[in-house]
């Protein structure tokens, strides 16, 4: 194959973007690369397409312009060719997170692949390219369109791998070997991220793979080597003899489609040409996996799952949250817990900066209040404040040091915290979070790369609010979650017993535990504020008024509480649960109310 088209232009000082543009643009100039690439010695020239679908060329204001620029970009490339070459249609990932992941719909991917699609194969492209993809749903969606179009075309498969020797070291890019090849492809592969010697690794780890015995071909694409940026533009120290040299390796291991992507220039894939003319192309070295022996496999008694997840639907659970203080002082907060855990409280909630405040990790402070006290925690973690590494990074850190219960919240914007001008993150909501706890359950991260033994085991807790002001939605998100892998659901504070009678039945199908928020009132004010300024909030007005006559308002709150929590004692076998938000630092108060509940 031939090599980028992109660093090529780079390198001669065209710097538009996308690069794509340059077939209506400069028509000429993409034809003229790609007979530099021919003479190179390429066989196979690859159109200047793989970012040209419309969800990504929309973002430069050239959603119109799908079928105008992928079949002008195959008609260059035919031109260059001109019977001396093949010409592969290129059709790369979109660029962002399918959902629950991101934002990016199933349909959305089918409907633009199908576009492209059409365009480059009335263009006249003799195979298909679909390279550079790390979701392999992405790619499989991508080769669903293009098997529904044509049949018959060649295709060739690349799904991008990190460099990583213990994910390929695994049964795992077998098993995406097996996924793509059930779509009829004519070689499967990988192109980009690593280098050429990093690419021997992910070629060896593809070659198990019982299609490759059945006429199945190995494809790879590395780039020159792993750039350095400087002035934010990539430099290679890979030379053009180290890559050629680099390459025969590849060859020698069975790759039967050949060549280098990203930093590739004409040069490179002339060194390539002369290197590997009138070599054999060898059989790949397939190493076979040992199974584990049963002493070898990860202690069962790590695998189990948390207290509270064992416990729910054998006994009423409480939960209460504790208000983390700022700073580094935390005795008081140990303190708490240890008076909680005394007199029975099943678990503490520790909130995840909760109104974008400054607070320390959740993650730090439950494992802390574990070790300290004994008390089992439920970790709120949010996804404001990390990118989908950073969360999944926190996610192995928890499970090493023994937490088991986390609770997936999307994290109120910073704008509204303590540093307003900093940057909420947001890769992920609540329900993209839930995904990655499950698929971690499963033993794989978001990519679908094993964590090892076994996976995790966490407990996967959502929030639900029953006084949401779009209720429909806010049970269709839940019905998401709950199809996502939540465990049990927690609830916003709750003081009217026909909200959870409602509840309950509007969850019914759904079969998922109920953690029932309540929040004893402090004051009138306090009902006020909560009734007034935060969102989701509803304090019934006839609450409010026994709070502004209360001569003494803690004890109203008490009992208001007490009184809820009577209301709903004939449904009390259908939720798992009360999750109480205390006023102010009164534990004492807790035990109270759940003393008098129990009477």
């Amino acid at each position: 194959m031939d090599g980028s088209i992109e660093s090529t232009l780079r390198a001669r000082g065209h710097h538009e973007h996308p690069v794509e543009l340059y077939n209506l643009k400069n028509p000429f100039l993409i034809e003229k690369l790609h007979r530099e690439f021919l003479e190179a010695g390429a066989e196979i020239i690859q159109s200047n397409t793989a970012g040209a679908n419309a969800l990504t060329l929309a973002a430069h204001g050239l959603h119109d312009k799908v079928y105008e620029i992928n079949r002008k970009g195959v008609w260059q490339a035919r031109q260059a060719a001109v019977g001396r070459a093949y010409v592969a249609g290129v059709v790369g990932p979109v660029g962002k997170f399918l959902t629950p992941i991101g934002k990016l719909h199933h349909e959305d991917v089918r409907e633009g692949a199908m576009a492209q699609l059409h365009a480059l194969l009335d263009g006249g492209c003799d195979l298909l390219l679909l390279k550079s993809f790390i979701e392999i749903e992405e790619l499989e969606i991508v080769l669903e369109a293009a098997r529904h179009i044509s049949p018959d075309i060649p295709i060739i498969a690349h799904k991008t791998f990190p460099e990583d020797a213990a994910v390929l070291a695994t049964e795992f890019p077998r098993q995406i070997a097996a996924r793509i090849a059930r779509h009829g492809v004519a070689a499967i592969g990988s192109n980009g991220t690593v280098g050429p010697n990093r690419m021997l690794t992910i070629v060896r780890s593809l070659a198990g793979a019982d299609q490759l015995h059945q006429g199945l071909h190995l494809s790879a694409q590395p780039d020159i080597g792993i750039p350095t940026l400087v002035d934010g533009k990539p430099v290679y120290n890979a030379t053009v003899e180290y890559v050629a040299n680099s390459v025969k390796a590849l060859v020698a291991n069975g790759v039967t489609v050949v060549g280098a992507d990203g930093g590739t220039l004409p040069e490179h894939i002339r060194a390539i040409r002369q290197a590997i003319d009138g070599m054999e192309v060898g059989r790949p070295e397939v190493k076979t996996k040992k199974r584990k022996e049963p002493a070898e496999q990860a202690d069962t008694t790590t695998q189990q799952g948390s207290r509270f997840q064992q416990s729910l639907g054998r006994k009423f659970l409480v939960s209460v949250e504790l208000d983390v203080p700022r700073g580094v002082e935390m005795d008081h907060l140990f303190e708490s817990a240890a008076y909680l855990h005394q007199h029975g409280i099943d678990a503490v909630n520790i909130s995840d900066g909760a109104r974008a405040r400054l607070r320390m990790s959740p993650i730090t402070i439950s494992h802390l209040i574990t070790q300290r006290t004994g008390m089992e925690c439920i970790t709120h973690l949010s996804c404001r404040d990390r990118n989908m590494v950073g969360l999944q990074s926190e996610l192995l850190g928890a499970h090493a040091l023994g937490l088991r219960n986390i609770l997936a919240v999307t994290g109120d914007p910073t704008h509204i915290g303590d540093y307003p001008y900093a940057t909420s993150v947001y890769d992920v909501d609540s329900v993209g979070l839930i995904r990655t706890l499950s698929r971690m359950n499963n033993g794989e991260d978001l990519m679908g790369n094993p964590v090892g033994n076994g996976g995790t085991n966490f407990m996967v807790a959502c929030a639900v609010n029953p006084m949401a002001f779009d209720l429909e939605r806010e049970i269709a998100r839940l019905e998401r979650k709950v199809a996502e892998g939540a465990h049990v659901a927690f609830t916003q504070p709750i003081f009217e017993a026909s909200t959870v009678r409602q509840l309950l039945s509007r969850t019914e199908h759904l079969n998922i535990p109920i953690m029932v928020g309540v929040m004893p009132l402090r004051s009138a004010l306090h009902a006020e504020f909560l009734h007034h300024e935060l969102p989701g909030m509803f304090i019934p007005e006839a609450i409010q008024q026994r709070m502004r006559g209360a001569a003494q308002p803690l004890e109203e709150g008490v009992a208001i509480t007490v009184e809820f929590l009577q209301s709903i004692a004939d449904v009390r076998q259908r939720i798992a649960g009360i999750y109480i938000m205390p006023p102010g630092k009164r534990f004492d108060m807790i035990v109270e109310i759940v003393r008098r509940m129990e009477e």
